[in-house]
């Protein structure tokens, strides 16, 4: 069974790429476009990963993060952490909040694939 990677984004331009990129791995792939949207689906569709920006509508990234690591039924989910705020100060927030990895935006796609795969135990 294909794991499960939940795409938290509120670029269109962003979520179409990713999703596309995604899918082409293997992977099984859901979106969600706001904070709220995210944690719903983190409970509906039980993503393995999840890419996740930090500025969105009605919760941050930084929000969804913490809300995710204090359900401990959702304490094997891999987090990464996408952001344009690339200062040192946000990644440590990201990090300190339970994050596994924290991405500044513009990043490779093949890198970022391969933490994808690297988080996710190399195994789609």
């Amino acid at each position: 069974m294909a794991k499960r990677v939940l795409i938290v984004d509120d670029e269109p331009n962003i979520v179409t790429s990713l999703e596309f990129l995604i899918q082409r791995s293997g992977y099984e792939v859901r979106i969600a476009r706001n904070g709220e949207e995210a944690l719903a689906q983190v409970s509906a569709f039980q993503p393995d990963l999840i890419l996740l920006d930090v500025m969105m509508p009605l919760l941050s990234g930084y929000e969804v993060c913490q809300k995710i690591r204090e359900n401990s039924a959702w304490q094997h989910v891999q987090i990464i952490m996408l952001t344009a705020k690339g200062r040192e100060i946000e990644a440590t927030k990201g990090l300190a909040l339970g994050a596994n990895a924290y991405v500044t935006k513009p990043f490779s796609t093949k890198d970022l694939v391969a933490k994808v795969h690297e988080l996710l135990g190399g195994t789609t």
